[in-house]
């Protein structure tokens, strides 16, 4: 396992870069230091950025969010969010109904698509973006809630697969730990965030745009934190990927020194199944 100082130590080999933007360019309150340089020496050096996020709501308001937490535009070239590929879920399964499971700030996620909604003993599938109150409820408290739409035999269709998210340094709740739960009580769950195909396939589409032609998969650099999300995404789709430390699972690839150990990150990558290129502390050029 390599530990590099910068992406600048591998860029050489890549024409693009997909990053995750919660853990790697910032904790939900401020932009970690190095990381726009990297993005926009990345962008500027070797190919365009595209951020790939499991944020559960259109992308086209992830902007004024990264613009709130102090990341330039000059950074990144393209947005795609798990709320995008879901909006299409939503759309096939329209008018539903459905049963809404989500916290009020993800209303963009459901404004023209055609779904009505019901109580969970009535509708047709769950559209679930995560906990009511993420700041403050844990997942456990929704077992019954959940028991209702798994006797049911309805579907789940999960906006973010990620379990748990670190806002400022709090650690939140995402959709995830509650599909989840569903899945354990029997209950199907429709993913489409990373790290399955209909998110990937359009940042796909999206660098193409950008770029103005196809770049090869093996030109595509993955930068992330999450080992089932971000690490799994990228081997699963055939690109290299840079694990970040600066995220959820960074204290277990740490040596004794506080700082990332390459044989603790191997061990970590192996122990599920995943491989990475390289690790590194925080994105840094």
């Amino acid at each position: 396992m390599r530990i590099i100082d910068g992406i600048s130590e591998i860029a050489d080999g890549y024409e693009a870069m997909l990053c995750d933007a919660w853990g790697v360019i910032h904790n939900g309150r401020r932009v970690f230091e190095g990381a726009a340089e990297a993005m926009a020496a990345f962008r500027r050096e070797r190919g365009p950025v595209l951020v790939l996020t499991n944020a559960p709501r259109p992308s086209e308001i992830i902007p004024a969010q990264l613009d709130r937490l102090g990341l330039p535009r000059e950074c990144w070239d393209a947005i795609v969010t798990s709320g995008d590929a879901t909006m299409f879920e939503f759309e096939r399964r329209a008018p539903g109904p459905a049963f809404r499971l989500g916290p009020e700030k993800d209303d963009p996620m459901f404004e023209g698509r055609g779904l009505s909604f019901a109580p969970i003993e009535d509708a047709a599938f769950i559209a679930c973006t995560g906990l009511f109150h993420d700041e403050t409820e844990e997942p456990d408290a929704y077992r019954e809630l959940l028991q209702k739409g798994a006797d049911r035999n309805i579907p789940m269709v999960c906006a973010n697969p990620d379990i748990i998210v670190d806002f400022g340094g709090k650690r939140m709740w995402c959709a995830g730990a509650l599909a989840a739960i569903y899945e354990e009580m029997g209950g199907a769950v429709i993913h489409v965030g990373k790290p399955h195909s209909p998110i990937y396939g359009l940042a796909f589409e999206k660098l193409k745009r950008v770029a103005g032609r196809d770049i090869p998969r093996g030109k595509i650099l993955a930068v992330g934190d999450g080992l089932a999300t971000d690490i799994k995404g990228a081997n699963d789709h055939d690109l290299d990927v840079v694990f970040v430390a600066s995220g959820i699972h960074g204290d277990e690839a740490q040596g004794a020194d506080g700082c990332l150990d390459a044989e603790k990150l191997a061990g970590v990558l192996s122990g599920e199944g995943r491989t990475a290129v390289a690790g590194i502390e925080e994105l840094r050029w």
